[in-house]
């Protein structure tokens, strides 16, 4: 069993920065890979962005490329998701998400474990 809590969100500028954090806590995190969603309302829950189990491969969708960046610390146990240049576009909550796949899983049906959220406001 994996336990996963998500932080970081808020209100924030257009043109400003954030990160997201998500603890886990449960059976051992390194051997899990992770992953981004977020969803606004009205909409489907999209994929945002993916790590695997050692970090050494990441993948993103096109929507954030450039302006995301997806970290895992196993000593930790923490994912993180790094935001520069948010636009109101990006405005959701966003979930992480764990499962015991190979590489870096796109879709939310990879995933095992999910957090609760966190909300993301940008502002313009």
């Amino acid at each position: 069993q994996v336990q996963l809590v998500e932080s970081g969100g808020g209100l924030v500028q257009a043109g400003g920065s954030l990160r997201l954090s998500c603890a886990a806590s449960g059976r051992t995190f390194s051997n899990y890979a992770m992953g981004w969603f977020r969803q606004a309302p009205g909409k489907e829950r999209e994929f945002v962005a993916a790590i695997n189990w050692s970090g050494r491969s990441t993948y993103y969708a096109d929507s954030v490329k450039g302006r995301v960046t997806i970290s895992r610390d196993n000593a930790k146990n923490t994912l993180y998701l790094q935001m520069n240049n948010p636009e109101p576009e990006d405005t959701a909550v966003y979930y992480c998400a764990a499962g015991n796949v190979p590489g870096t899983a796109v879709t939310t049906t990879a995933y095992r474990y999910w957090g609760q959220g966190t909300q993301v406001t940008v502002s313009s």
